[in-house]
């Protein structure tokens, strides 16, 4: 739901924030607006705190992941899918690593830090290689798994889930692109549609050949579905909604692409962040982790198999 306007700080002049919002794309803009009241300076000590978190969580992950390929080295741990692995892991780990230190929230066209490498072009398309490799890496578990078990089900699940989420990749483009949430929307059910795939392999699986993935897959694999189908497919769904009963105007893809390109508007105003932080904090977490996790579970299945 859209604030009433007020004045915000634009390229060292106030301006309505009303005004801001029919920027043409393709302009070059940049804005700090603050909270009243919870300010540090322009900015809201909330925001500065949460992205000093989100740094700190970056070098974190980071340090996790070489702790993880040390160990398998220094074990004489893996095989061909477990190094597979590693490396798959190691782009997601540096893709959220990177998105941690220069967050962007895509459709507004928001950043925390004005530099060119903070734009909404780069930001989403260091977001598509990691989530693909993130894909890819349980692909790989999947279908080697699905080896174990000559279950035919299984590796059709595998094959399945990069072809699937290259196309959730599709439609977050189109909808960053153009602005459209309804895109978002369709993006999120087919990562629910994934996850879920994943989880109905498992069970076809079974113990036997899974014990270490079998029920922490199970688990986090419904409680995504769930909050993915309960929660943030319908909001995307509602703010698409009131887009089309506000009379926005979508922007073409040419003029999308442009725009993505080019114009940056830094906030740290916690009424635009507020609605990111807590996917965000456990994306660039819990994400994370299941990356690095899923080395040691492809390990442990090569060493017990």
């Amino acid at each position: 739901m859209s604030e009433p306007p007020e004045e915000q700080l634009v390229c060292g002049s106030l301006a309505p924030a009303a005004a801001q919002a029919e920027r043409q794309p393709g302009t070059r803009s940049r804005r700090v607006t603050a909270d009243p009241g919870e300010t540090e300076g322009r900015k809201s000590r909330t925001i500065v705190r949460w992205h000093t978190s989100l740094r700190a969580v970056a070098v974190v992950n980071v340090a996790l992941w070489a702790l993880t390929a040390a160990s398998l080295t220094s074990l004489s741990v893996g095989n061909g899918t477990t190094e597979t692995q590693l490396l798959l892991s190691a782009a997601y780990v540096a893709g959220c690593a990177y998105r941690c230190f220069l967050p962007v929230i895509d459709i507004p066209r928001l950043v925390l830090v004005d530099s060119p490498l903070s734009s909404v072009l780069v930001g989403r398309s260091v977001a598509t290689v990691a989530e693909l490799c993130f894909a890819a890496q349980w692909a790989l578990i999947l279908h080697h798994l699905a080896s174990l078990s000559a279950s035919a089900f299984v590796q059709a699940v595998s094959a399945s889930l990069v072809p699937l989420i290259l196309l959730a990749e599709g439609f977050s483009w189109y909808a960053v692109l153009t602005t459209q949430q309804r895109a978002h929307a369709v993006e999120n059910s087919l990562w629910g549609i994934a996850a879920a795939l994943v989880v109905v392999g498992m069970l076809v699986i079974g113990t036997l050949h899974a014990a270490g993935l079998y029920w922490v897959t199970i688990a986090g694999g419904m409680a995504y579905v769930a909050f993915i189908f309960v929660y943030d497919v319908p909001m995307y769904w509602a703010r698409w909604r009131e887009d089309q009963a506000s009379g926005r105007r979508y922007p073409s893809l040419a003029d999308g692409l442009l725009d993505v390109a080019r114009r940056r508007d830094v906030s740290y105003r916690w009424s635009d962040w507020k609605n990111e932080v807590a996917w965000m904090s456990l994306y660039f977490t819990l994400g994370v982790w299941s990356s690095i996790w899923l080395v040691h579970a492809a390990a442990d299945v090569a060493r017990n198999n």
